[in-house]
């Protein structure tokens, strides 16, 4: 007797092989004393250092100079009214004066902040008028050996360092000179390191509409979870033709160049802690480790060993 034909299944998305756990409870910190560590055309670049646990989020906050958010150690996202940005040890996030921004810890980190004094309408890292346009909004950059190692031997120390000793120290107080004359050195080095820095697509465009930013903002806490502007269409309440048409208008960009930017900084996340790239494909919700290499050379021009090569 022939066997009964078997239910047809519906067609659905590659599923992912790991399973997703709940995101834990973000624990809310106020802007780490900036006022400590505010630059001077003495001291053009300033460096403080914090550890910072996974899912602590600094508050909303800006200052008047420029500021570089680099982890040594660990992934942050800095994200502000327009955009989210991430970075990985391999990147830093360059946000201009006056900019609200927060920073939220993706995995335990080691937060290095550089302050930059920006003389009145300058914007970036000591360059000529004619080119500050780029640096005038937020971006991420790639962070060279040496850029790396320069921040690190920055001076980190406070200036209010000796009032807990009973020696007050004056804002305006200056280090003693052969720590000066090496900080000036290496301040030097870093801006030059930064005018030389590639940016990288891990900026990703935030929406003043309501309807396409609750879509956006699903998208970016989980871009594996649909693969079709059909299927998130049918969470958000929205038609598809309402959402591309949102897409165009409001980040000029297609629902699917905005996606991929979105999954290739995920993907970076997932470099960063070390996974290999068949997992992070299979995660991300591609068919295969070589859909997922040619997804990374069209958006960056370089294949996936040599892009994620430093994200750890």
């Amino acid at each position: 007797m022939p066997k009964p034909a078997q239910p047809s299944q519906p067609s659905q998305p590659l599923a992912r092989r790991t399973q997703r756990k709940p995101a834990p409870r973000t624990h809310r910190v106020e802007a780490l004393t900036p006022h400590l560590f505010v630059p001077s055309p003495a001291r053009p670049v300033r460096a403080k250092v914090y550890p910072l646990a996974a899912s602590t989020e600094v508050a909303p906050h800006r200052h008047p100079w420029a500021q570089l958010a680099f982890s040594a150690v660990g992934v942050l996202r800095l994200s502000t009214a327009s955009g989210t940005y991430l970075a990985p040890p391999s990147r830093a996030v360059w946000v201009p004066p006056g900019v609200e921004h927060t920073i939220t810890v993706l995995e335990d980190a080691e937060l290095r902040t550089l302050y930059l004094h920006q003389p009145a309408g300058s914007c970036g890292p000591d360059v000529d008028p004619a080119a500050q346009a780029p640096w005038r909004q937020c971006r991420v950059l790639e962070v060279s050996a040496l850029l790396r190692a320069l921040v690190l031997e920055l001076d980190t120390r406070a200036d209010d360092e000796g009032a807990a000793s009973g020696s007050p120290v004056s804002r305006t107080s200056q280090p003693a000179p052969a720590t000066n004359e090496r900080e000036q050195l290496i301040s030097r080095l870093v801006l030059d390191e930064l005018r030389r820095a590639h940016p990288v697509p891990l900026g990703v465009d935030l929406p003043a509409d309501k309807r396409l930013r609750g879509l956006c903002e699903a998208m970016l806490a989980d871009p594996a979870r649909h693969q079709t502007l059909q299927a998130w269409a049918h969470d958000s309440g929205a038609s598809p033709r309402t959402l591309a048409r949102l897409f165009r208008s409001e980040l000029a960009t297609s629902f699917g160049q905005w996606r991929q930017r979105v999954v290739l900084a995920q993907a970076l996340a997932l470099a960063a802690q070390r996974r290999p790239m068949g997992w992070i494909a299979a995660e991300l919700g591609y068919a295969s480790p070589s859909a997922f290499a040619a997804m990374v050379r069209r958006a960056v021009g370089q294949p996936p060993s040599r892009f994620f090569a430093s994200a750890g």
